[in-house]
């Protein structure tokens, strides 16, 4: 269980998503930041000597493959077995299988769901250790929107329960969880990675040209609220927005919002684009918006600020946007339109705010600041 080298703790993330991004594989509907966040920690602790195992969905991979330095173990076909039995056989005992497999000391899982309480009765039962990590803000709401089921709500809530630690975000969340969930939790901030291939900030605005570009990424979904960036986009025919993502499953919603992008002459849709390929979307673009109804604390927000890219946002995690000068927080598409255009027509404002970004950046979410944070919160439980 520990590594023969170095004697440190071995860890196990579950993350059933995560094969795409530790594998570079193109079918990426199912990697998000969460899976991207993962992997690229896993890659840290394995440089630093740890024993790093994954649980992922199965492709038909090779179980136990080695990716990087990491074990990948695989739990189940994700569309397999009798629909009314499946969630117990064979996701459940899929998944206690893969764990069992892994052999870790510490088991990692991230997002409220089924899996917080199954890998947390696992570690219970088998006397390992388990670190749940908040995903987003709905993961600190006893009634979350993203759990549907009682099944879901209880058995998270389970997994709380029995977690050896559970780290959050931002204060905002740890303040939640506390007061709508009685869990005391860590702040552990998320992690960026400078994605640039090229150069390590965007060039300097250039007012009046025909090369304003702001983008849009993520997943195109009722809670990303995409209809606000087209609205916007429709009154601000100068600037040119690029939309990068795509629903996970075709819905009315998308549908409705994808067929009145392509009814706006400055709007392009990019579709979905492997993560290793969005480095080059985000040197184009002078300014990142979002226009989320909720989020924990999003890596695009991350990765733009490691580039100096502003952020037009209608989500403030902890108010950093706000008290630190990285933007501008929006409420409406009128909101959004007047921010772009104070930012885009003086060369000084977005300067300002370019530079404030990069800085926050590089004190506050650089791997040197953060994944130590993480490191000593993995040590502390593994004991």
């Amino acid at each position: 269980m520990r590594s023969e080298r170095t004697g440190r703790p071995s860890i196990c993330f579950v993350a059933l998503n995560a094969y795409d991004a530790l594998s570079g594989r193109k079918n990426i509907a199912q990697m998000g930041g969460a899976e991207v966040q993962q992997t690229r920690i896993g890659r840290w602790l394995v440089r630093r000597g740890y024993s790093v195992s994954f649980v992922t969905l199965d492709y038909g991979q090779p179980d136990g493959a080695d990716i990087d330095g990491m074990k990948v173990y695989k739990a189940y076909k994700e569309n397999t077995g009798i629909r009314s039995l499946r969630f117990i056989h064979p996701r459940w005992t899929g998944l206690w299988s893969a764990m069992a497999r892994a052999n870790a000391e510490v088991y990692y899982q991230r997002c409220a769901g089924d899996e917080t309480g199954q890998v947390a009765l696992w570690c219970y039962l088998h006397r390992r250790t388990f670190i749940f990590a908040a995903a987003s803000d709905p993961d600190c709401e006893p009634s979350s929107c993203a759990l549907k089921s009682w099944r879901e709500k209880t058995l998270y809530r389970l997994g709380l329960k029995l977690a050896n630690a559970v780290t959050v975000q931002t204060i905002n969340q740890q303040q939640r969880m506390r007061q709508k969930m009685g869990i005391d939790t860590v702040v552990v901030r998320n992690c960026g990675w400078n994605i640039a291939t090229h150069s390590s900030c965007v060039q300097p605005l250039s007012v009046g040209t025909s090369k304003i570009h702001v983008l849009w990424l993520g997943r195109i979904s009722g809670e990303k609220r995409l209809e606000l960036l087209l609205e916007a986009a429709a009154k601000c025919p100068e600037i040119s927005f690029d939309v990068v993502g795509a629903p996970n499953t075709m819905c009315a919603y998308a549908s409705r919002v994808m067929k009145c992008a392509a009814a706006i002459p400055n709007v392009k849709m990019h579709g979905q684009v492997p993560h290793d390929e969005i480095g080059a979307y985000y040197q184009r673009c002078q300014v990142l918006c979002c226009t989320s109804a909720y989020e924990g604390f999003p890596n695009t927000f991350l990765e733009a600020w490691s580039l100096g890219i502003p952020v037009v946002s209608t989500c403030d995690p902890d108010n950093v946007i706000r008290d630190n000068g990285l933007g501008a927080v929006v409420t409406d598409a009128d909101d959004i339109v007047s921010s772009l255009r104070k930012l885009l027509q003086s060369r000084d404002a977005w300067s300002a705010a370019s530079r404030a970004a990069r800085r926050y950046y590089q004190e506050h979410h650089s791997p040197e600041v953060c994944l130590p944070v993480f490191e000593q919160v993995f040590l502390e439980v593994a004991g």
